[in-house]
Formats: C-alpha cells, sequence, structure tokens
C-alpha cells in the first residue's frame, strides 16, 4: 500500500459505472449547481442594491448566500467534471484545497447561523436595544469574527488531516474529498492523533447549538407573552426561516457523521452526503424568500 510520501492523486467514488447514468448525474448536479447559483446570486444583489435591506438580518443572509455559493462550488463541479468526462482522479493538492474550502465555509456558516440566532432573539425579546446592540459596527464585527474563526479552524483541521500518513490506499469512498473518509485510509496508530482536533470540533459545535437552543427557548418564551394572536404570529414567522435553515443544516450534517458505522453503504453514504452537503445551498434561497415579501419584491426588481 502506498503511504502518504507516495500519493500524488486519490480517487473519488463515482456515482454509476454505465456512461447513461453518469451523464445523468451530470445533468442533474448542473440543474442543481445552476438553481443554487440563481437564487443565492439574485439574493445577494438584491440585498446589496436594494437600501431598505440594509439590515443586519439581511446583513447575515447575504453572508449566508455568499457562503453557500462558495460550499456548493467547492464540491459540484468536479463531481460533475469527473462524471462528464469519465474518471475519478482528483490530485492531491487539489483534494487539499477542497477539504479546506469546505471545511471553511462550512464551518463559518455554522458560526453565521449561530449570530442569526442571536439577531432574532435581541429582535424579539430587547427590541428597544436592537439598534443598540447590533448596529453596523457590531455586526460587522460579528461576521469577521465567523470568518475568522472559520478560517483558523479549516487551517487547523486539514493541516492536521493531511499530516497523518495514508496507508489504506488512495480510493475515498466518497464523491468529494471528505475528512472522515480520508481518515480511513490513515494508518491506524496514527488516527489517534486526529481525536484531540475532533474532539475539540465536536465541543465547538455542541456550544454553538447550545446557544442556537437557548436563544430559542427565550424567543418562544417572550412570543407567548405577546397578548395578540396576530403579533405572536408575526413574531414568530421572522424566526420561522432560520429555524428551518439550522434544522435542516444540523440534522444532515448530524446524521452524515454519527451515524452508526453497520448501517453505511455506497448508496446511504452517498444519498446522506448530498442531504447536508448539495442541499442546503440549493434551499436555502426558498427557505428564506418563501415567506419574506421585502425579499420578494426586491428580488422582482432585479429580475
Amino acid at each position: 500500500m502506498p503511504n502518504s510520501s507516495s500519493i500524488t492523486h486519490f480517487l473519488l467514488l463515482a456515482f454509476a459505472e454505465s456512461r447513461d447514468l453518469q451523464l445523468l448525474h451530470f445533468c442533474l448536479f448542473l440543474g442543481i449547481y445552476l438553481a443554487a447559483l440563481l437564487s443565492n446570486g439574485l439574493i445577494i444583489i438584491a440585498i446589496a442594491c436594494d437600501h431598505r435591506l440594509h439590515t443586519p438580518m439581511y446583513f447575515f443572509l447575504l453572508n449566508l448566500s455568499l457562503l453557500d455559493l462558495g460550499s456548493i462550488s467547492t464540491t459540484l463541479p468536479k463531481s460533475m467534471a469527473n462524471s462528464l468526462w469519465d474518471t475519478r482522479d482528483i490530485s492531491y493538492a487539489g483534494c487539499t484545497v477542497q477539504v479546506f474550502f469546505f471545511l471553511f465555509l462550512m464551518s463559518v456558516e455554522y458560526f453565521l447561523l449561530t449570530i442569526m440566532a442571536y439577531d432574532r432573539y435581541i429582535a424579539i425579546c430587547k427590541p428597544l436595544h436592537y439598534g443598540t446592540l447590533l448596529g453596523s459596527r457590531a455586526c460587522v464585527h460579528m461576521a469577521a469574527a465567523a470568518w475568522g474563526g472559520g478560517f483558523l479552524y479549516a487551517v487547523l483541521h486539514t493541516a492536521n488531516t493531511f499530516s497523518l500518513p495514508f496507508c489504506q490506499g488512495n480510493a475515498i469512498n466518497q464523491f468529494f474529498c471528505e475528512v472522515p473518509q480520508i481518515l480511513k485510509l490513515s494508518c491506524y496508530k496514527f488516527f489517534l492523533r486526529e481525536f484531540e482536533v475532533l474532539i475539540f470540533s465536536a465541543l465547538l459545535a455542541f456550544g454553538c447549538f447550545i446557544f442556537i437552543v437557548l436563544s430559542y427557548v427565550q424567543i418562544f418564551r417572550a412570543v407567548l407573552r405577546i397578548p395578540s394572536e396576530q403579533g405572536r404570529h408575526k413574531a414568530f414567522s421572522t424566526c420561522l426561516p432560520h429555524l428551518a435553515v439550522v434544522s435542516l443544516y444540523v440534522s444532515t450534517a448530524t446524521f452524515a457523521y454519527l451515524k452508526p458505522p453497520s448501517t453505511s453503504s455506497k448508496s446511504l453514504n452517498l444519498m446522506v452526503t448530498v442531504l447536508y452537503s448539495v442541499v442546503p445551498p440549493a434551499v436555502n434561497p426558498l427557505i428564506y424568500s418563501m415567506r419574506n415579501q421585502e425579499l420578494k419584491d426586491a428580488i422582482r426588481k432585479v429580475i
């Protein structure tokens, strides 16, 4: 078996063996990719051009759309190219870059969703202090902290992953370079070096999740104290898109990384990975614009 010093490329998992199914996979992913580019691009342009949307909530939504564009562009183009040209190869450097950007963008998105929970908490529980606590400078600082924290985490995790020697071949059981699948190629005695980073990742993710849960506990308590039913519905409807996006992100990612090994199969791994890496970037714009009339109007103006 080759070690890490002799590996120059990895082999990604193909969606299908027959040429017709490969082309079908290419067309399907191309449609999803173009839909994600169009929907997220419209949201970015609409928020940037409409001064009425220059508020903290839409500022964070613009950042979220940028992250969705980046994350889906990290995984799908290479997979589509491999299906189109009937190959499985990805270079060692290309795999490293893919891992870095995927970790970077996904971690920033999780941090940003945590910040957006705080935004909804302030808007509903402390509306009189909204302008003070979430001024333009505070929003920029929080967004910069999310991007900076994601960058440092991605550098640490990527460097630690690719510093491991690989002695289990170079075939990755996934359609892009996913860290859990890459770790399966490492030598067992060196795999323990990754445990510290994995534990840190789990604690960080759990801490953000607890913060989101506590924020929504306070939000629900505040909403239930609103006397009118119309007021309660209006207050809760501003949180519903964010809650749906968080639920989709957390549930799919949790199942992907914590599912029992006994249930793992190639088809299940592919389906679950598509759910957490491809579906959210394509669906998030639809979730946020579905019940938001201001955003709908701004998008119509752009179109």
